[in-house]
């Protein structure tokens, strides 16, 4: 299955659009890196984290991804981060813990919502389910990890609700602040249907929160201050997809923080993201549908480009959002299996060490990947 993957979604990496010259319109190359569900046979690979230095068990630029789903492919169970070294091409299970950790509301299910820190903490958001849908959803925690895959801290409280999101993160060695969307406010159960569409109510109670932390030397961070800075987002369960709700966060070097708002197919913008004390709502507007297909992760380029990946096919997508202009879409994942291709295969998204291209999980084989020139 791995073979004829490689051999589809290559011969169809085209770009499918293109109005001005960006990043994406360098890459053409799409390679099969590695399984995800390497020893526990998790699925449904989310977050992809590139290791910022070597401590532990781990390299710098050993690439991190965790799973969403357990062995019998239930949402909301899975419980384990694999590693990938790219310069030996080994992968093994860097962590795995109980998924009913009772330390965590309602237990374990690993999101997109993960970061690595200079002082080598791992932080990993949880959605727990325990029969794979919204209907058993828990409120979730933030779970932290040593260099070596030990599971050291947990993080809940009346904020964390359902962490979903890609983190941003600004790290400072002994301090750093972590941006997070929480996608578990209010979210019922996929059986409450909306009468006008036919579908799970929608809810508009998401957040992005902002942790800042302190980091003593030798021991877990701890988090210092709490601040809703953005909120009123898109959410609603799904039967296929568990839940909807705000997936992207890229910072840019004018600390406005872009959040990618997958319901209302739109990236918005939060100024000041790293020091306002108030919420911005859902912030100002930056692009909206076009060649947007339910946005979910999220990366800048440093020329200031958004990079973002659709959940309703299998494209990337380049955005100038000064501009607020779409600028290319390329075919990642065209697995014709999918209609449109490779819809509900695209979720993490990472940059390569030298930034020439980019790592993504490929949802229909359990697979990471690499986009090159």
């Amino acid at each position: 299955m791995v073979t004829l993957g490689v051999a589809l979604i290559s011969a169809l990496s085209t770009p499918a659009f293109a109005e001005s010259e960006g990043f994406l319109e360098t890459i053409n190359r799409n390679q099969f890196l590695t399984p995800t569900s390497v020893e526990t046979g998790d699925g449904n690979p989310y977050a992809v984290v590139v290791a910022p230095v070597s401590i532990g068990a781990i390299e710098k630029d050993d690439v991190l991804v965790d799973n969403f789903n357990d062995v019998a492919n239930l949402q909301g169970k899975g419980t384990s981060i694999i590693r990938y070294r790219p310069g030996t091409k080994e992968s093994k299970l860097f962590a795995k813990v109980s998924q009913k950790l009772k330390e965590c509301p309602g237990g374990v299910g690993l999101t997109t919502a993960m970061t690595m820190l200079k002082a080598g903490w791992i932080i990993v958001g949880s959605l727990p389910s325990t029969d794979g849908s919204t209907r058993t959803k828990g409120d979730g925690c933030l779970l932290v990890f040593d260099a070596h895959g030990k599971h050291v801290a947990t993080w809940a409280g009346p904020n964390i609700n359902g962490p979903w999101g890609n983190m941003a993160t600004i790290d400072k060695g002994d301090k750093a602040t972590l941006f997070i969307s929480m996608a578990g406010f209010g979210v019922p159960s996929f059986e409450v249907i909306d009468p006008q569409t036919q579908y799970p109510v929608i809810v508009n109670q998401s957040t992005v929160l902002r942790l800042e932390l302190t980091i003593p030397k030798g021991q877990p961070p701890v988090i210092e201050r709490e601040t809703v800075i953005g909120n009123g987002f898109s959410q609603r369960a799904d039967i296929s997809n568990f839940l909807f709700g705000p997936t992207g966060l890229a910072l840019g070097p004018d600390d406005t923080l872009y959040v990618t708002d997958g319901l209302d197919n739109e990236i918005t913008a939060i100024s000041n993201a790293s020091t306002r004390t108030d919420s911005a709502g859902k912030g100002r507007p930056v692009t909206k549908d076009g060649l947007l297909a339910w946005p979910l992760a999220m990366i800048m380029t440093d020329q200031g480009h958004l990079i973002v990946n659709n959940g309703k096919n299998g494209q990337v997508v380049e955005v100038d959002p000064v501009a607020g202009k779409q600028l290319y879409a390329y075919w990642a994942n065209a697995n014709q299996a999918q209609s449109p291709p490779g819809n509900g295969n695209l979720f993490g998204l990472a940059w390569a060490p030298d930034k020439k291209g980019f790592y993504f999980v490929a949802d229909d084989i359990n697979a990471l990947w690499i986009a090159t020139p």
